[in-house]
């Protein structure tokens, strides 16, 4: 992923201005509505970092922007590289864990201390990726901060949250903070079609309880698939389908990084699925107060207006604040389903 590549122009030109006059920070904290859009800078940064054929460089020969290319930024993309580590959440609690910060018996085979406090491999940066860092739990967050107030040189931690206030106030002021935004689509094609199909069907809808029970059916169908989806993946990608006699206690560890797995990937496309509907409420809530030329998906106008004349702007804006607390039940224990019907039901539509 290079810079050029990226749909927002202004979060790359920063970072390639801070490379430029040799002031990289040692941690960022990349903000945004998508996730996605967070992963690819961070990306774009790491393999600029490490590129040993980069397009552009500065004055003293240091990279500017990655070539996607060479076998550093093929590595990187295929997170096979022994200076860049990425974190995510590893259990079904959608945690990051002190046992990925720092060695304990029951730890995955790279751990962030590794990668901090031995020398880099390669000679060169020392990256730590922190996906969804709004999961750190209390001790693995205070084991990171440990990390983050005295890194090493050449060291680097980026943080990517769609949440950060859920972060440590002592985390985020060592940060410095980048708000990631989007181009005019800010949605993958799988989000926007299932989002146009829901769209859709809302505006086809008669209105009452049972034309939403319909609707929180579509929504639990798409999900449902999903997962499926996501299994199918992560199993096909897993070292359980790769070993034909694996050791017992290697099964039984490879399979709960499995399901830890598809749990967290889970969690993150249905948060997608979700921040695509809150996209076209958000046009709704824009055409009921005639300001549909500022719309994020035009392309579903149709849907949108006729939505939009059957409610109010309060209604329609109430409607936002209902699924933006949806998302944030969702982050906690409570059961999928319930969060879901109680979100969904309460819609006027």
């Amino acid at each position: 992923m290079a810079f050029a590549d990226l749909p927002d122009v202004s979060a790359a030109a920063l970072l390639q201005r801070s490379l430029e006059r040799n002031r990289l920070g040692h941690a960022y904290l990349f903000t945004g509505e998508q996730s996605g859009l967070l992963e690819e800078l961070a990306l774009a940064l790491t393999q600029t970092l490490h590129c040993s054929q980069p397009p552009r460089q500065t004055s003293n020969g240091d990279p500017l922007d990655a070539c996607n290319q060479c076998s550093d930024c093929r590595r990187i993309r295929e997170a096979n590289h022994p200076d860049v580590l990425t974190l995510r959440p590893d259990s079904k609690l959608r945690q990051i864990r002190l046992r990925q910060i720092i060695r304990r018996p029951e730890s995955p085979p790279r751990i962030l201390h590794d990668l901090v406090y031995t020398t880099a491999t390669e000679g060169g940066w020392k990256i730590a990726i922190l996906s969804a860092a709004d999961c750190l739990n209390p001790q693995a967050a205070n084991a990171f901060l440990k990390s983050l107030e005295e890194p090493p040189a050449r060291t680097l931690f980026l943080l990517l949250s769609t949440d950060p206030g859920r972060l440590l106030d002592t985390i985020r002021s060592r940060c410095q903070h980048l708000h990631v935004g989007g181009a005019s689509q800010p949605h993958g094609e799988g989000e926007l079609a299932w989002a146009s199909v829901f769209a859709r069907q809302t505006a086809q809808a008669q209105g009452g309880l049972f034309s939403r029970y319909q609707l929180l059916g579509t929504l639990l169908d798409r999900l449902a698939d999903l997962r499926a989806q996501i299994r199918e993946s992560c199993e096909a990608a897993s070292p359980l389908a790769q070993h034909d006699d694996p050791p017992p206690e290697l099964v039984e560890q490879w399979d709960r990084e499995l399901e830890a797995s598809i749990e967290a990937e889970y969690r993150r496309q249905r948060a997608e699925h979700l921040t695509a509907l809150q996209s076209w409420l958000r046009d709704v809530w824009l055409a009921t107060c005639n300001l549909e030329n500022l719309a994020l998906l035009p392309e579903l106008s149709d849907a949108t207006r006729a939505v939009a004349q059957r409610i109010t702007p309060t209604d329609a804006e109430r409607n936002l604040a209902l699924l933006e607390q949806t998302q944030r039940t969702l982050r906690t224990t409570v059961q999928e389903l319930l969060a879901l019907e109680v979100g969904l039901l309460r819609l006027r539509l």
